[in-house]
């Protein structure tokens, strides 16, 4: 049985920083790719970042050089660092892992939320 949990959401500061946690089991992250989607309220859930088995990572573009994931093999974990947080990043932090073919799997975490607000 795959299980996502997620742990690293809460209230930063515009400008701050936070480090989002997915604990997989069920599945090796180290040969899936794995995806932070996050979802606004009124809003489509969108893809944030992945990161492939090959080690190949993509950004949506309202991230890139502000956001990192990545993985730790040893804990079957995948990370998603969040620096220069601004309030458009408000959102609930979901992690996936993906199907073979590239497309969202229903397995989904609990969701994090993280807010952004002075």
């Amino acid at each position: 049985q795959v299980q996502l949990v997620e742990s690293g959401g809460g209230l930063v500061q515009p400008g701050g920083s936070l480090r989002l946690s997915c604990a997989a089991s069920g599945i090796i992250v180290s040969i899936s790719t794995m995806g932070w989607y996050r979802q606004a309220p009124g809003k489509q859930r969108e893809l944030v970042a992945s990161i492939a088995s090959s080690g190949a990572k993509n950004y949506v573009d309202s991230v890139k050089g502000r956001f990192a994931i990545s993985r730790d093999n040893a804990k079957n974990t995948v990370y998603l660092q969040m620096n220069s947080l601004n309030p458009g990043d408000t959102s609930v932090y979901y992690c996936n892992v993906f199907r073979v073919d590239g497309r969202p799997s229903d397995y989904w975490g609990q969701g994090n939320q993280v807010t952004v607000s002075s």
